[in-house]
């Protein structure tokens, strides 16, 4: 009878070969061990035979990956178009984890061909291998040329980026890596963005994501009707430019009606939503332009005002205090580089002072002969600006000078569709405050209360005991320190060069008659004016015209009212 085998529990209970002198014989010993040691021999062989099954397969996975790595090198290096977009996709299949590292390189255009047809990427401190990361001092850069660039080039790779960091830890990344998916509205990466959206759990970039996904679904060549309208929901909600962009490209290929339809009522959505954005636009850049002009025209609307002389060498009071921004960033990049960061704190009283003491220098030796000589101190300031131009080619040189822009005036912002850059918004608030604080001193400081009985009527003010000659010279010098604060602003917005002030002298004398001799609420209204009108005309007229309208404005508007919006009583008009 046969009975049926039950496998051991535990070692012990397993059966054991009987010995020679167990009563089995020396035969059924031998038998039992031939056995044995045939079983082991099978067991040996189909083991020997699993890893020959297995190990090719793993083999033939890195060999793959390792012929993809090469290819794709061999194809960046070829310096042909077709194959360096081939090498990209290589690139990425490789698995390779330097593969982002040579495709930012490729985007920023660091990744160099050198001798060999190796790649190499351009760092700060020099030449490192693009496969290997490691230093490669013993190549020159002359030896090494730049890996050639296309569009369809360049799509490709921040496609291929846009994948790769999709997955980062960082969200900065990731938001950027969706961004240029959205852009390269590849298909492809459709399972990428789908396991991203999975994953994702920041609000941002998971809105980024969906987006990127609707731009490449809207461009799959089999998706239904409902996911394609879906996917235009997804953009017209987006509402910007490059939304607009995909679905008019969308909508000029063949399409359903019911999808041709909603492309159409979006694209016309979205056209109204960002000329309402435009005209908000275009407001910010009127406001900028207007506080630019504000900085440079309220010390010229005091001086006018007051002394009623017409200041051409106003415009380099501006252009000095540009320079002394210059000077003090050189000085504290030298001296106090741990304080570098505050350096236009320092500069803007610095050029308060430097500018305020040139100008009471010139109201002193020069202004004083000519007053009620309007023609003689307008030919004189004339001069004197050349003169002052050229000082400053003497010492400075010619050519425009650096100045630095800090890091907490650097950078944009986004509100909606506007685009908010911070260093004019800084500037913008920089010019209320000069404003407030002129506004207090001539209100609330005994200087101001003399400046405005000047103003008013000048014999009685001498006859009360003010000494207008030196409240002539103050002003001058108020002014002119004014106009310095203006020259740190626009060292931030404008190139410091010797003739930076002339291409504001003149919108500046147009700010003051326009609203009103000597008030500086009239300045402010009318510098907001000028600007918002400049900007609203330049899309149409072009600058140069639009400058030259807004000149026949002015004249039509002086025919109307000479003493501009807010008059004044003063020496001038008394006269």
């Amino acid at each position: 009878m046969y009975r049926s085998y039950r496998p051991p529990e535990t070692l012990a209970d397993a059966p054991t070969l009987p010995s020679p002198a167990s009563g089995g014989g020396l035969g059924r010993w031998w038998g039992a061990r031939i056995c044995q040691t045939q079983g082991r021999q099978v067991l040996a062989a189909a083991l020997l035979l699993l890893v020959a099954v297995l190990m090719p397969g793993n083999a033939r996975a890195q060999d793959q990956g390792a012929a993809a790595h090469d290819a794709a090198l061999a194809a960046l290096a070829s310096g042909n178009y077709d194959r360096i977009r081939e090498g990209v996709d290589q690139l990425v299949i490789s698995g390779d984890p330097r593969a982002a590292d040579m495709l930012g390189a490729l985007q920023a255009g660091k990744l160099y061909v050198g001798p060999g047809q190796a790649l190499f990427i351009k760092t700060e401190t020099g030449v490192a291998a693009a496969d290997t990361g490691a230093p490669a001092p013993e190549v020159a850069a002359t030896a090494l040329k730049p890996v050639r660039l296309n569009n369809p080039v360049r799509n490709a790779v921040a496609a291929a980026l846009g994948g790769l960091r999709l997955f980062s830890s960082d969200p900065a990344l990731r938001l950027q890596a969706a961004e240029s998916v959205f852009q390269s509205r590849d298909p492809d990466s459709l399972p990428a963005l789908d396991r991203a959206l999975a994953k994702e759990t920041d609000p941002a970039v998971k809105e980024r994501l969906q987006q990127a996904r609707a731009a490449s679904v809207l461009f799959a060549p089999d998706t239904p009707p409902e996911d394609r309208l879906a996917a235009i929901a997804v953009l017209r909600e987006r509402g910007d430019l490059a939304a607009r962009s995909l679905l008019a490209n969308a909508a000029a290929e063949k399409q359903p009606d019911l999808v041709a339809a909603a492309s159409s009522a979006a694209i016309a959505a979205i056209d109204s939503r960002l000329q309402l954005w435009s005209i908000a636009q275009n407001l910010y850049y009127g406001f900028s332009l207007g506080s630019v002009l504000l900085l440079a025209a309220a010390g010229l609307a005091i001086t006018f005002g007051v002394m009623g002389v017409i200041n051409m060498a106003h415009g380099e009071m501006v252009m000095s205090g540009a320079y002394v921004t210059f000077v003090v960033q050189q000085a504290m990049r030298s001296y106090l580089p741990e304080f570098y960061a505050a350096n236009l704190f320092v500069a803007v009283p610095a050029a308060f002072l430097v500018a305020g003491l040139i100008g009471i220098a010139i109201e002193r030796s020069l202004i004083r002969w000519l007053y009620g000589r309007p023609l003689e101190t307008l030919l004189a300031t004339w001069g004197l600006s050349l003169v002052l131009q050229q000082a400053v080619r003497s010492i400075f040189g010619a050519n425009n000078r650096d100045v630095d822009t800090p890091s907490w005036m650097s950078g944009v912002t986004h509100l909606g569709g506007l685009t908010l850059t911070w260093n004019r918004m800084y500037i913008i608030l920089f010019a209320i405050l000069v404003l407030a604080a002129l506004a207090a001193v001539l209100r609330f400081t005994s200087f101001g209360l003399r400046m405005r009985a000047v103003t008013q009527n000048r014999r009685m003010a001498a006859a009360m005991g003010i000494r207008t000659p030196w409240i002539d010279a103050l002003t001058f010098g108020l002014g002119s320190g004014v106009a310095g604060m203006a020259g740190v602003a626009l060292s931030q917005i404008d190139n410091v060069s010797p003739n930076l002030g002339q291409s504001y002298i003149i919108d500046s004398f147009m700010v003051v008659v326009f609203g009103g001799v000597g008030n500086l609420w009239g300045a402010a209204l009318g510098a907001l004016s000028l600007g918002v009108l400049n900007k609203f005309l330049e899309p149409y007229a072009g600058a140069v015209l639009g400058k030259i309208f807004v000149l026949i404005l002015l004249i039509l508007f002086i025919q109307g009212r000479p003493r501009g919006l807010f008059p004044l009583k003063g020496r001038a008009v008394e006269a």
